[in-house]
């Protein structure tokens, strides 16, 4: 199939099932196979830290069985390592496997550089939630990397100042914002928490949470659905809270941001499961002091999560190995002595459903080893993980974001027109680059 045509068909089928009979026909019918028998030596592109002293474990056990033997190759992540493969794929030179975040799989499929490994690792599915296995699936039947990690959303709160000053942890948005208020009425120079637009992953998360679709099909064409309603509802949401003062303004990650969690100016944290390391060393002081729940929800009646953050492990089409690399691929995120070792080794919260409350799990996080119930609560929440749209251009829409929100939040101004801005930013960006996307 001609590559321009290929690329069409096999983005279509990102956000939705465009289906998998379309998808088999543009594969090759060799993409399962090897390119040869006996021993078979591997590379891994990664930037996990610690994945060395795992992938150690393979080499010497099962690896060694198997004849198979894999390289780690330590990256950069986000989208120097994207940039990095697709100009090595171009060249015919991509490594055999390689660590993708789940949002960076569209523009890495629609460019022909992963393969469908859906015949070598089809069982594993039941070892993940399935709102997880479905940002690697792109909604089809194809299977295009195996969940590594996850970023569960939950709420991070001081319990010891939420009981002073008479708080209850907020349940639904609308008591999130009520929450908010009476802090401020309370306690002027504090706030509940503060809306940061310099992660977008938090704000994807959040509208991912709110049932929100960025991409879609139609037909042949893309749809893009960045300020589609259930976004516009977070954006008008948070921006409410912002041009009132109910909560604070202030980008995540500054020294700034740091000592307001560290002195209890800033009493709560929407974040994800990753967030206890993070608090370990934004707020050092206050350790033992917070805890942790579900994220509040649009309605009492719904239970749902969005994830900020996580990675998958993918082969890729410029293997020669593509078996060899896919049993990797699925040791390295369902074996049990291969995830408490990634938990070690790489501090990563593993996708593997069995993983999150065996091994590393079953203590919670040093930060909050008051709270045992820690990783138990964190598993059922995962376990609640709204499905995902993730489109050819993620890097776009997320550049936008940051520009058009972190004015907005400067400026307090209308956090709809940012909204609107993000969405135009991004078709105009998949028009430049080809792609044929529905009005």
């Amino acid at each position: 199939m001609p590559y321009t045509k290929r690329r069409r068909l096999v983005t279509s089928a990102v956000a939705v099932a465009l289906g998998a009979t379309a998808l088999a026909a543009c594969g090759s019918s060799d993409d399962q196979g090897d390119a040869q028998s006996g021993p078979v030596s591997l590379t891994y592109w990664t930037w996990t830290p610690g994945m060395d002293k795992v992938v150690d474990l393979w080499n010497k056990g099962p690896g060694k069985k198997e004849q198979i033997t894999v390289t780690v190759k330590k990256q950069a992540s986000g989208d120097t390592l994207v940039t990095k493969i697709l100009t090595a794929h171009k060249a015919g030179k991509g490594p055999d496997l390689v660590q993708a975040e789940y949002q960076a799989l569209p523009t890495l499929v629609s460019n022909d550089a992963l393969a469908d490994i859906a015949k070598s690792v089809g069982d594993v599915k039941g070892k993940f939630a399935d709102g997880v296995w479905q940002q690697t699936t792109l909604g089809t039947d194809a299977v295009y990397a195996i969940p590594q990690d996850i970023g569960p959303m939950m709420f991070y709160y001081r319990a010891d100042l939420f009981k002073s000053y008479g708080l209850t942890v907020p349940t639904t948005w609308e008591e999130f914002a009520q929450t908010a208020r009476a802090l401020k009425k309370k306690a002027p120079d504090k706030a509940l928490t503060t809306f940061s637009a310099n992660d977008s992953g938090l704000f994807a998360g959040l509208a991912q949470q709110a049932g929100a679709k960025w991409w879609t099909t139609s037909g042949d064409k893309w749809k893009v659905g960045i300020d589609d309603a259930a976004t516009q509802k977070v954006a008008t949401f948070w921006g409410g809270l912002v041009k009132e003062g109910a909560i604070d303004n202030q980008p995540m990650y500054t020294p700034a941001w740091n000592k307001a969690l560290d002195t209890g100016k800033q009493i709560a944290w929407v974040s994800a499961v990753w967030a206890p390391g993070t608090l370990t060393t934004a707020a050092p002081d206050t350790k033992g002091k917070w805890a942790m729940a579900p994220l509040p929800q649009w309605s009492k009646s719904e239970n749902r999560t969005g994830s900020w953050g996580g990675s998958s492990t993918a082969v890729t089409t410029d293997s020669p190995h593509k078996d060899a690399a896919a049993k990797f691929a699925a040791w390295l995120n369902t074996d049990a002595q291969a995830l408490n070792a990634l938990a070690k080794e790489s501090g990563i919260y593993p996708a593997s459903t069995s993983a999150q409350l065996s091994g590393a799990f079953q203590s919670p996080p040093e930060f909050f080893s008051h709270q045992v119930d820690f990783y138990t609560k964190a598993a059922d929440i995962a376990e609640t993980t709204a499905p995902s749209a993730w489109g050819p251009n993620v890097n776009v829409a997320y550049t936008s974001f940051k520009d058009a929100f972190g004015a907005a939040a400067k400026n307090k101004s209308d956090f709809g027109a940012a909204l609107k801005k993000m969405q135009a930013d991004t078709v105009a960006d998949m028009k430049k680059q080809g792609f044929e996307v529905a009005q």
